[in-house]
């Protein structure tokens, strides 16, 4: 089952003191490339967290935020009283005016007067934000699932829509053939000489065979049907499935190359948008 490379999960933590808010976004991109936002206190977990979101994310452009709101009486900040004291017998000191001045506003205001503690994480509350990255990460391959089966239900109809004028070109080569000897013969009827039937045959032979498209046909038939079985995989995998739709184009390429007849040559162009389509979808296929 394919999955796409966009999808969002977000999750929500009540704890005692602090709400976290964990929130996944991803697009698609050639490898994994992990963004990652959170407060300072948690970035001793980073590389854990950039571990858990690979094992599970593989591709994609991914923005991991861990947000963090304070509801109770929790804080890193304190107020460091003694520098504070110090800073107002200086002022004090140094300030020979005696008017009424608050020193206390402007000593809060100096260097270290506020002291800002950086607390180890605690344990079991990073048990807890770890459950809550992992609930994030299942809505995001949820979101990632739905997305795949959109594509894939797109992609199906191109492919039967490819099938489909490939039996119109399948159809139509007989008369294309014909089509080639009649004006080979008409052009040499033109030139009134007479010339060897046995030797114009094998060479109106070798002609037709530069033109003939047989191989081209069953190859691209293979190559459809091929494309079909990847996409009903147990596993996404978008570059196979890029690369089958390179060899899908090699194959449409070679017959509007070979055809030499205008009608054909339509079909192909059609083959052609529908094929552009698929790569461009490809693009966000996991």
């Amino acid at each position: 089952m394919i999955q796409s490379m966009t999808g969002y999960g977000k999750t929500i933590l009540q704890l005692p003191t602090k709400k976290i808010s964990i929130e996944l976004k991803s697009l698609n991109s050639k490898n994994l490339d992990v963004n990652a936002r959170m407060p300072s206190t948690y970035r001793a977990k980073e590389l854990d967290i950039r571990k858990l979101i690979a094992k599970h994310l593989i591709r994609g452009k991914v923005d991991f935020s861990l947000f963090v709101e304070i509801t109770g009486e929790d804080t890193s900040s304190k107020i460091n009283t003694s520098v504070v004291k110090q800073y107002i017998k200086q002022l004090r000191e140094v300030d020979a005016t005696g008017e009424d001045v608050d020193y206390l506003q402007m000593a809060i205001r100096l260097p270290d007067a506020i002291a800002t503690e950086r607390d180890d994480i605690d344990e079991e509350e990073w048990a807890l934000i770890e459950d809550g990255i992992k609930e994030a990460i299942s809505k995001i391959k949820d979101y990632r699932s739905d997305e795949g089966n959109t594509l894939k239900e797109d992609f199906l109809g191109r492919i039967e829509t490819l099938g489909s004028l490939l039996e119109d070109v399948i159809t139509m080569d007989p008369e294309r053939i014909d089509g080639v000897r009649a004006r080979l013969e008409k052009g040499l009827s033109e030139i009134k000489e007479k010339v060897d039937e046995n030797r114009f045959e094998q060479e109106l032979v070798y002609y037709i065979e530069k033109f003939d498209i047989t191989e081209e046909k069953v190859r691209l038939d293979n190559h459809l049907k091929y494309f079909v079985q990847a996409l009903n995989s147990k596993d996404s995998n978008g570059k196979k499935l890029g690369f089958i739709s390179q060899e899908i184009g090699r194959e449409i390429n070679t017959i509007g190359s070979k055809s030499n007849y205008a009608p054909m040559q339509k079909l192909v162009v059609q083959m052609k948008d529908e094929l552009e389509k698929i790569k461009e979808q490809l693009l966000n296929v996991l």
